[in-house]
């Protein structure tokens, strides 16, 4: 049983016959009455009677033609939703974005998304690449904003790739340098963040490599609270460029930091290797090209 084969029986029906029904469907009268013949013996029963120039439905024939207007409406609503998928007119985008950073990287591209594709429903997860990572592995996000992924069940698109600086108090002993080595930090307490974020084991490794362990002064994932202890004289937090130059304020210097390469926050935009990506999730990657992040200090 095929679409065709229904199309042209219910077609025989309302037109009132094979001729008319051909006419309608651009095809040969001899190609209709071999489709309702093919559906028949499908189907295994008669589905008209032949009454001289007259065509009565079967008891079968009146079931099959209620159901098979049913099948055909439904398949023309599928293809018109799968249009519309196609044109961005409906659909759904599942994102996961970092924690970190959120405000001064995705805001303006999240509203730029939004205005263009008003119809697409967003489910936004924010957390640390950790948590964003076992959401795509699971399924419960399509894309997700996290460091750089070297677990080769991830491909990914680069977003960005900042260097982290240093905001410490303003009456720090070291607070007066423009750049800060790493190890001179030794010391100062270090404000850490949530443990579902990878940028704290990359913290960690560089310490190592340089011979001590950070003293942790307190953890959270949000940058607004850490810059606020480093201010109340904490310690100091490591942030992305694009991060703390927004967040220096009284009693809060920011300066460069001279650290290991693998000390960076370099984001991208992560999905599941071999996973087919909807036409709202390649838009949202089409739109990160488009806005590369730029590191130019202010």
């Amino acid at each position: 049983m095929e679409f065709k084969q229904l199309r042209s029986f219910v077609e025989v029906m309302h037109q009132g016959g094979f001729t008319q029904a051909a006419k309608t469907l651009h095809i040969s009268q001899s190609a209709v009455s071999k489709q309702v013949a093919q559906l028949e013996q499908s189907l295994g029963t008669p589905l008209l009677e032949r009454l001289g120039s007259q065509l009565r439905l079967t008891a079968a024939g009146s079931v099959v033609l209620q159901r098979a207007e049913g099948m055909l409406r439904l398949r023309n609503e599928l293809l018109s939703e799968l249009d519309d998928l196609s044109q961005l007119a409906r659909g759904e985008l599942r994102l996961g974005l970092p924690l970190l950073g959120s405000d001064a990287l995705f805001a303006g591209l999240f509203a730029e998304y939004r205005r263009r594709y008003p119809n697409i429903s967003i489910q936004l997860l924010e957390g640390g690449s950790l948590n964003i990572e076992q959401a795509v592995l699971s399924g419960e996000l399509e894309l997700g904003g996290s460091l750089l992924p070297k677990d080769p069940q991830f491909a990914f698109q680069p977003f960005c790739d900042e260097p982290l600086d240093a905001l410490l108090p303003a009456d720090h002993p070291l607070a007066t340098k423009t750049v800060i080595g790493l190890e001179e930090l030794a010391d100062t307490p270090f404000l850490l963040y949530q443990r579902s974020f990878v940028l704290n084991d990359r913290l960690l490794q560089a310490c190592h490599q340089l011979g001590f362990t950070p003293k942790e002064g307190g953890r959270s994932g949000q940058a607004d609270f850490l810059a606020a202890l480093v201010a109340a004289g904490q310690g100091v937090v490591l942030l992305p460029s694009v991060v703390a130059r927004g967040l220096v304020r009284p009693g809060v210097v920011r300066l460069t930091l001279n650290a290991p390469d693998s000390l960076r926050w370099d984001i991208a935009f992560i999905w599941r290797q071999g996973a087919y990506l909807s036409k709202a999730a390649q838009a949202w990657l089409a739109l990160l090209r488009e806005r590369p992040v730029s590191s130019a200090a202010p």
